[in-house]
């Protein structure tokens, strides 16, 4: 009904009016500029309030990976599209099969450059998606709506609850008891957008930053680094084998063309060619070795690297 849906625009926080902006039309250009930028450094703050829930998420991602199951995102408009964004770095950054953190926004993904008017109200907007996924009990889907009542977002975890898949809401408004039957509600309550309703803004920016703690601390765990590095890059650009180059040369000190012969044996796995030289092993026995440890580095070589910790 749409005074029933008015009165529960109403009662969001991030539908309220922001005191400090009820005169933006008549600010300078760089009195909106302060304004937007004291809003956004509380954003950070916001979303170190719900680091606990973000850890119990991460957890479920990580089981998800282990037991096989896979890590989808679904939302409408910019949750969508911050969905789609952070599944799409993920093989470039870890390595990983793309099919392994996907994204799916309302609509599909032409709304990803141009809004599909109407989308976000499809309930059953992403079943088809997961029946053609075959979405099972150990994927986990994460639902991010900042409004928190978004119908395809809220559809869609319903579905994936029916299927067993562990479910996550990431949202810009208090957890209530409609959030009942989710594993994990992560809710930075960042306030009132400066341009009211605006949630692409402060809302947008904090989904950012939990999407970008939530897949690194699950890929740390699933040892695609060594240290700080990304070990399990990726090399599809000029830039990105340079830099796998660079990896490989200082954790083992070996010279410029040494590294490009061993990422080159090593069909350009970073972390195989590092165990290879470490070890003094051929391609295989590194491969080898790297799947018996789950693929993580540091139990197949220890603390021989020269990197300084």
């Amino acid at each position: 009904m749409p005074e029933e849906l008015l009165k529960e625009l109403q009662s969001l926080i991030t539908e309220g009016r922001n005191p400090l902006s009820v005169r933006l039309d008549t600010m300078s250009t760089r009195e909106i500029l302060n304004t937007i930028n004291r809003e956004d450094a509380k954003v950070a703050a916001a979303v170190a309030k719900v680091i606990p829930e973000i850890e119990k998420a991460v957890e479920l991602v990580v089981e998800a990976f282990l037991a096989g199951g896979r890590l989808f995102y679904i939302g409408a408009g910019t949750s969508g599209r911050l969905g789609v964004l952070d599944a799409a770095e993920c093989p470039p950054t870890f390595g990983t099969d793309p099919e392994l953190v996907q994204g799916f926004i309302a609509g599909g993904y032409g709304a990803l450059v141009r809004a599909v008017e109407g989308a976000e109200d499809d309930a059953e907007g992403s079943h088809d998606f997961f029946t053609q996924q075959k979405l099972n009990a150990r994927d986990c889907v994460c639902g991010i709506a900042a409004s928190k009542r978004t119908p395809f977002v809220r559809g869609g975890l319903d579905f994936a609850k029916t299927l067993r898949a562990k479910t996550i809401l990431v949202t810009c408004n208090p957890p209530t008891g409609t959030d009942d039957g989710l594993d994990v509600v992560i809710a930075p309550v960042v306030g009132p957008e400066i341009l009211t309703g605006s949630t692409r803004m402060k809302a947008g920016t904090a989904t950012k930053l939990v999407l970008n703690m939530l897949t690194t601390a699950a890929m740390v765990r699933m040892g695609k680094c060594y240290g700080n590095l990304m070990i399990d890059l990726r090399a599809t650009s000029e830039k990105l084998r340079e830099r796998a180059r660079a990896m490989l040369m200082l954790l083992t000190g070996v010279s410029y063309s040494d590294a490009e012969r061993l990422l080159h044996a090593a069909g350009g796995e970073l972390k195989t060619a590092i165990a290879m030289q470490v070890l003094q092993i051929e391609v295989r026995e590194a491969r080898k070795r790297l799947t018996g440890a789950g693929g993580q580095l540091r139990a197949v070589i220890g603390n021989r690297l020269l990197m300084k910790e």
